[in-house]
Parts: C-alpha cells; structure tokens; sequence
C-alpha cells in the first residue's frame, strides 16, 4: 500500500511541476541548512515527499501516515533530518550539495502542492591578503603626498566581492573613480594628516566575510626613496605591459606563420603542372 501511494505522489509531482514555485537558499560547507516546506492555511499534509533534482535524482525523506523516514541510500544518506514541520534539515554541508529540491505535499483532501527549492552551497571566505604598492616621485625632496594602490586578495575562493572602507570615519564610503579590477584594487593619495588613517578591505559572500586592516602611510614612509620608483610599482605596470607584448607577438608570429604557409601553397599549386610535364613519355 505504502509503495502504491509513493508511485501515485511521485506522479503527481509530474503532474503539478509546472506549478512549483522557486525558492533560493543559501548555506556554508561544514554548516547547517533547514529546507523549508511551506503550507497554505487549511492545508493539513498527510504525505509528504522530498528529492534531490539535481545533479542527480534521488529520494531523499518522506512521510506517510505520520511516519518519518530518511534511511534512503542518497548522498544525504546521515546528514538528513525531517522536522514535525516537515521541513528537511542537511547537516553537515559539503561542496558537491548546490542542487534543486523538490517538496511534494497532499493533503486529507487529496490536494497537492509542490515546491522547488535551489540550494548553494558556499565556502567560508578566509582572510584577504592586502598589498601596497607606492609611486614615488622623481623630486630630490621627500613629496608632499604618497600615491598607493592597495590590492586585495582572497585565495582560493569563487562567488566573492570586494569592498573597502576608511576606518575611523562616519561616511564608509569610497569613491567609484578610485576602484578598479573589481574592486579589489583602491587607488588613493595621502598626506601628512593621514598618517594614521586606516583601510580595510572586505571580502564577502552571501554566507560569510572577514576583512583585512592596512595603514599605508607607514609603507609610504618606509619603502618610498627619492628619486627611484618602487619596485612594487614598476611590477604594477610592468607586468601587464608585458603580457600585452607577448600577447601582440604570439599574434604576429601566427598571422606570419598563417601568411607564410598560404604563400607556400600558392606557389606549389603554380609548380604542380610545370614538374608533371616531364614525366610524360615521349612518342
């Protein structure tokens, strides 16, 4: 009787998926997320069904009668937990568990109700690495203001954004102009007034943030020299000057290697008949 009624529900799953109704949610590897089943008013569930969608279909708890069950060999299979509420609780997350979910509810009056979820699963964003990179004047006296670029970077994470921040002021603000690659690279001018102002650069996901804390007037002090440029700051330009001129002569070099080898070919199609008559006999 019991499977009978799970082939009927997952048919009616079928049926009703054109009605399902998306539901993103958000969770972190390692933690906890609850996969909510949400009922009309009135609505009394007698059976109840969970699934996995995607990447792969599988059965993942149900509830008929007023049993639970989650002993389904899926990959939750010990991480699963359904609720009185009916909601699906997934402890504790891995990476591989982003996917779509389905819910399907019937009621005592044979009504039924279906539900899509879309679960991501994100890692916690670790420690951002900040670097200062000075541009130092060509004056024989120490400049008047320091010119920084301060770079964030936050290993071995997707799915992030950079923001910044100048500590110890009421407008958190920065301004647009002075972002570039995303955000993770602030271009600002300092002082003597600003030596002891700080910058944070914060990364983020939907789940988790954590920042990181420079005060660039002390590199400004410390690395910048009269008359030389740091060696930070030549790496800053070039570096990418470099790999566009690789870049062009890769270019070059294929564009005259291509042009070379249909020139070649030209010339042996012109060749061809010029070679073929001496082969031929004489009479």
């Amino acid at each position: 009787m019991a499977m009978w009624s799970l082939r009927n529900l997952l048919l009616w799953e079928a049926l009703l998926s054109a009605a399902a109704s998306g539901t993103q949610v958000h969770g972190q590897v390692g933690g906890s997320v609850l996969l909510v089943a949400e009922r009309p008013a009135g609505f009394q569930v007698r059976e109840a069904i969970w699934r996995s969608l995607w990447p792969s279909e599988e059965l993942l708890a149900t509830f008929f009668r007023g049993s639970p069950e989650t002993l389904y060999r899926s990959r939750f299979l010990g991480r699963a937990q359904l609720h009185s509420n009916l909601s699906l609780e997934l402890q504790p997350l891995e990476s591989g568990d982003s996917g779509n979910f389905s819910v399907l509810l019937v009621d005592t009056g044979g009504r039924a109700r279906t539900q899509i979820l879309q679960l991501k699963v994100y890692d916690a964003v670790p420690r951002p690495v900040v670097q200062v990179f000075i541009a130092v004047s060509g004056d024989a006296q120490p400049p008047k203001t320091c010119q920084v670029f301060l770079s964030c970077w936050a290993p071995n994470i997707s799915d992030i954004t950079y923001s910044w921040r100048r500590e110890g002021t009421i407008d958190f603000g920065i301004e647009p102009s002075g972002l570039f690659t995303d955000g993770q690279v602030l271009r600002i001018s300092l002082g003597p007034g600003d030596k002891s102002v700080a910058y944070s650069c914060i990364v983020s996901n939907p789940v988790s943030w954590d920042l990181a804390t420079v005060t660039p007037w002390e590199s400004c002090q410390r690395e910048a020299a009269p008359g030389k440029s740091s060696y930070k700051d030549v790496l800053l330009v070039v570096v990418p000057i470099s790999l566009l001129l690789t870049l062009a002569g890769l270019l070059s070099a294929w564009h005259s290697y291509y042009s070379g080898k249909k020139q070649k070919d030209v010339c042996i199609d012109r060749v061809a008949p010029e070679t073929e008559n001496p082969l031929v006999a004489l009479p």
